[in-house]
Formats: structure tokens, C-alpha cells, sequence
């Protein structure tokens, strides 16, 4: 893993565009242009990139990474980074002990106890929605991977289990871990390990710190939990302002009690349209804006910028529900194989996963969609990380594709034919292109297919894909530490993010899936997570799609930033940067 990421660093390239600098615009102001928008900013909810970004500048956790690193960490809230070394890991690797730091205050003016601390990784697991990102602290720290069972019950006696999982005493906070966690730093610098202040919170809504009461602010619906549209952070900025779909402003906090960061605001403009976005990026109107693999050649070509190629630890894939939502949704059509639309478990007959995988063309999308700027996964379990393993794919081969639908649900597909629909998030035209390409491949194996692929705002998006509503999803996943536990359970346990709506299950992937996290020798690892990348081949779960390698645009008046594979192209550390 390290080597990778060395590597990987070492090896960027740090492109100057000729010619003579523009004055700068707004010089103590940074303006990102993206098309991501902002669902939520509850940390407990929150768990896409778009968010955590205002999360981490925002909040803070104990610890963050490290510069270019994904695997060492440095102190933000905690006074230092435990290790066996400093005593602050225990020998057996399940006690974990954290100094915090004093004279941190507020936005809102309250002083960071560890008492805040505790109530906030209580907090966050109790209130454990539904999608969210609760699940890697509750593995760690509990063993579970939710609060509920697989039929959305409350599990016994689990905040019990919550509330022993942590504790403060004087000046330090110390976690107890049921077994060792190999990934659980990683995980306490994610953006849903951010700090709350516990008085704040409680009078937003938020568990009342009684732990007998803990079920009644269990999975809040979404759209309705407490920290929706709130916050009161230590770091470096605040919120401002948040106008959905339009801008969110952040605003330096003079009260923060580290080095005080060069830029007096930041603004973050939604502009879904690549020319917009372009034409602000040459004008000086934005310092960086997002960019589309198939626009880097128009970036290259500009003057007065700076271009960072960054191997991501990513990857987007498009999913196949077997257990759709048929209530009224639109995405199926009739919801029968009558020629006008799709059962819900159209895709639980593997022919039909099978002829959509070969109706893929790896090498077209690679060159005209990417420019050849990407890895083409195999996996979830993508370069980078550690046991990856390049596994076979299914080639595009449209008559292959043919034999298979003509097989699925005993000959009936090619027959009667079918409807239905393909999503994608509104503005990611990489997606765009996938499942047109899908779409247009499939259908034209069979007059009688028809396929529509519409695009969807994200924060909707979210939403309804959690809710079984996509026949075909596509969607994209970030590590929140790298370790492959965090693509391998993510994308094929029953429970996992994406496998859970899926509607995907299989015995034998989600025993090798739990196996993976509790197995500490590597060689019995690599062997669990060979078998997993076997079986996401030979189950034709899904499609690996691609694994970006992001170009960032900067002005070349923009200093500071530091590339990290573990940070989207959405991510902006603003403490960071600054311009001159």
C-alpha cells in the first residue's frame, strides 16, 4: 500500500501553462465551481464527497491525514497521533487512548471537553441511519455493522454496547474495541468522526445523552435529521451561508485555536454545465473548477494554470437491483415482463447481469471518454490497495450479450422485451456516457428493448437509489480508509452500502466479507480478499466502471495544495491554500 501511494505521489505531474499570470481576482476569496450538490450536514448522515468537503472544513476530527499520506496521521483535536510506540494503542490493539486538546472553542463559543468528544461518537453511531457511513464506527467499536438487523429491529442490548465503547477520564478520551481493528485510525479521520459540541447539539435535536433513551433518535428519516442544515465546528471556517443548488460560503473563524489560515472566505458555486465552468476557470472567475477526464485536453491547452494528475482510491461502478421498489416507480415501466416494463427482481437472473456486462466496451470508454486517462478496475478491490488482484472481465462481445438475454427468465425477455431505466447524478457526464453506452448497446440487440436514461439531481439521487427506486444505478465510491474491507464489504455484504441495495446476498461473500476485517495474519487476508475478487467475476454482481485518475485545475495563482489520494476531486482542504 505504501509503495502505491509513494509511487503515486512521486510520480505527478505538475503541469505550468506558458505565459504571463493574470491579476488575481478576489485575492483573499477561493472560488470552487463543481456539480455536486449539498444534501445534508449532519455528520451522522452525511456520506458522499460532496459533503464531507464542507464537513472537514468546517468540523474537525481527532486526527487527519498527513499530507500526501493515507496511512499515517497527524493530531488536530488530539494533542498526538496514539501508537504502540507512545503507549497510546495497547499491545493487544483493542484500547485506543486520545489527550485532547485544550483552549479549542467553538463557532458558537462553547470550549471543547472530552466529554464532547464521547457524547459525539455515542451520538452518531445511536442516531446510525439508514446509507449513512455509521457503519465503520459501529464495526469498529461494537462489532456490529448497524444497530438494526437485517429486519430493521433494534439489535439488544447494542447502546449498551454503544455507551461502554468509549469513554472520558480527566483530559483523555480512550476507545474500547472488541477486537483489533487494523483500519480504525483511518476511520477517525473520516468526515462522519468529526466533533460536535455536546449542549449544541442536544438543543438541535440530537440524542438527549441518556442512553436509556437512545431508540428514540434511532435511524431519523431522511431529509429530518437534527443537523441538517446547521453546524458549529472548531476548525479554521464556518458556515455563512447555504443556498441549495446555487452557492454554500464559508467564512474564516477568527476564535480557532491553531495557525490562522490565509483566506478570508470560500465559496462553492454549483455549475452543473462544463462550458460555464470553463469559461469562469479563464476569466479568473473560479481558482479551480471540476473537470471531466474528456475536458482535460481544453484545460491543457489554456495559460496561467496549474494541473495536478492524482490517482484516486475510488471507483464507479453500475449496479444492478434485484429487489426494486416497484411502488410507484417510474423507472420500471409496468413492473411485469410484458414487453412494457421490468419485474422488480429482473436482474436477480445472472443472464440478464451477464448480457449487460458484455454489452460494455472497456476500451471505447477508456479512449473517448478518459482520453486513456484512467484504470480500467477489474474489482472493487482496485490498484492501490492492498491484495488487489487483476481478475477476468467480461469482453464486449454484443452476440454474447445476445445468448444471454435470449436464456434470461427462460427465454421470456427476448421475447416479450422490456422498459426501463438507467440513472445517473446530474452533471457527471463520465456516468452520462456509461449508460449511454449501455443503454444504446443493449437495445440494439433486440428492437423490442427499450431503455431510458435519465439524469438526477444528487442530493434526490441519494435518496432514491437507497430507497430500491433504480433498476441500474451508477454511482461512485471514495475510501474511507484504505483498507479493501472498505470497497470489498461496501460492494458485495448484504449489508454493505452499495450490496445492501443491490438486494444482493450470497452466503458465502458475506461470511468472507466479515472474515476479512477480524483476520490480522496478511497471508490468510489475501487469500480471503482473492476469493472475493473471484467471486465478484464469477456472480457478475456489477460493473467496475473506472477508476479516475482526476486532473485538478488551478489557477497558478493558487499555492498550498497537497495531493492525497484519499481526497476526491470534490475535496478542498481550505486550510491548506492560498493565493498570490
Amino acid at each position: 500500500m505504501r509503495k502505491y501511494i509513494t509511487t503515486a505521489i512521486c510520480c505527478l505531474l505538475v503541469f505550468f501553462a506558458m505565459g504571463v499570470n493574470a491579476q488575481i481576482k478576489n485575492p483573499d476569496t477561493f472560488i470552487l465551481a463543481n456539480y455536486g450538490n449539498l444534501r445534508t450536514l449532519d455528520p451522522a448522515v452525511a456520506y458522499d464527497v460532496t459533503s464531507s468537503q464542507r464537513l472537514w472544513n468546517i468540523y474537525e476530527p481527532l486526527i487527519f491525514f498527513d499530507g500526501p499520506h493515507t496511512d499515517k496521521f497527524k493530531p488536530l483535536l488530539a494533542v498526538e497521533v496514539p501508537s504502540l510506540e507512545n503507549g497510546g494503542i495497547s499491545a493487544d490493539g483493542r484500547t485506543y487512548t486520545f489527550t485532547i486538546r485544550k483552549g479549542v472553542r467553538f463557532h458558537e463559543g462553547g470550549i471543547l471537553t472530552p466529554e464532547d468528544v464521547v457524547y459525539s461518537f455515542k451520538r452518531n453511531m445511536i442516531a446510525d441511519p439508514d446509507g449513512g457511513p455509521m457503519w465503520m464506527l459501529l464495526e469498529a467499536l461494537t462489532g456490529k455493522g448497524s444497530t438494526r438487523d437485517r429486519d430493521g429491529n433494534i439489535i439488544p442490548g447494542i447502546f449498551g454496547v454503544i455507551d461502554k465503547s468509549v469513554e472520558a477520564r480527566g483530559d483523555k478520551v480512550i476507545f474500547h474495541l472488541p477486537r483489533p481493528y487494523p483500519p480504525f485510525l483511518g476511520i477517525l479521520a473520516y468526515s462522519a468522526s468529526v466533533i460536535l459540541d455536546k449542549e449544541w447539539a442536544i438543543e438541535k435535536g440530537c440524542w438527549d445523552g441518556n442512553i436509556k433513551n437512545a431508540a428514540k433518535y434511532n435511524k431519523p428519516a431522511p431529509g429530518h435529521e437534527p443537523l441538517l442544515k446547521v453546524t458549529n465546528g472548531t476548525n479554521a471556517y464556518r458556515m455563512k451561508s447555504w443556498e441549495p443548488n446555487k452557492e454554500f460560503v464559508f467564512e474564516r473563524f477568527d476564535g480557532y485555536w491553531g495557525k490562522k489560515p490565509r483566506l478570508r472566505r470560500a465559496i462553492v458555486k454549483y455549475v452543473k454545465e462544463w462550458s460555464t465552468r470553463k469559461l469562469m476557470l479563464q476569466n479568473g472567475d473560479a481558482d479551480r473548477v471540476r473537470v471531466d477526464n474528456q475536458y482535460v485536453p481544453e484545460v491543457r491547452a489554456m495559460k496561467g494554470l496549474k494541473l495536478y494528475e492524482v490517482p484516486q482510491l475510488s471507483v464507479t461502478a453500475a449496479f444492478f437491483c434485484q429487489k426494486i421498489n416497484p411502488k410507484g416507480n417510474p423507472n420500471i415501466g409496468s413492473g411485469k415482463l410484458d414487453g412494457n416494463g421490468i419485474p422488480p427482481d429482473f436482474f436477480s437472473d445472472i443472464n440478464v447481469r451477464k448480457a449487460f456486462l458484455h454489452a460494455f466496451d472497456r476500451e471505447t470508454y477508456k479512449k473517448d471518454v478518459f482520453n486513456d486517462l484512467v484504470i480500467m478496475p477489474t474489482s472493487p478491490n482496485i490498484e492501490g490497495l492492498a491484495f488487489h488482484k487483476d481478475v477476468p472481465v467480461y469482453e464486449y462481445d454484443l452476440e454474447k450479450s445476445k445468448e444471454y438475454m435470449k436464456k434470461a427468465w427462460g427465454g421470456k425477455v427476448w421475447e416479450k422485451g422490456f422498459k426501463m431505466v438507467i440513472t445517473h447524478n446530474t452533471g457527471n457526464e463520465m456516468r452520462e456516457a456509461a449508460a449511454l453506452m449501455l443503454a444504446e448497446n443493449i437495445m440494439s440487440l433486440n428492437p423490442r428493448f427499450r431503455i431510458e436514461v435519465r439524469n438526477v439531481e444528487w442530493k434526490d439521487y441519494l435518496v432514491k437509489y437507497r430507497n430500491f427506486m433504480y433498476p441500474l444505478f451508477i454511482i461512485g465510491w471514495g475510501a474511507d480508509y484504505a483498507d479493501p474491507h472498505n470497497f470489498m464489504y461496501t460492494f458485495m455484504h448484504s449489508q454493505g452500502v452499495y450490496g445492501r441495495y443491490m438486494g444482493y446476498k450470497n452466503e458465502e461473500v458475506d461470511r468472507l466479507c466479515d472474515l476479512g476485517i477480524q483476520t490480522i495474519d496478511p497471508k490468510k487476508r489475501e487469500k480471503i480478499y482473492h476469493r472475493l475478487q473471484d467471486l465478484w467475476y464469477s456472480e457478475a454482481i456489477a460493473i467496475a466502471l473506472y477508476q479516475q485518475i482526476v486532473v485538478r485545475a488551478y489557477r497558478d495563482w493558487v499555492k498550498g495544495y497537497v495531493p492525497n489520494p484519499m481526497l476526491t476531486d470534490a475535496n478542498e482542504m481550505l486550510m491548506d491554500i492560498w493565493k498570490e
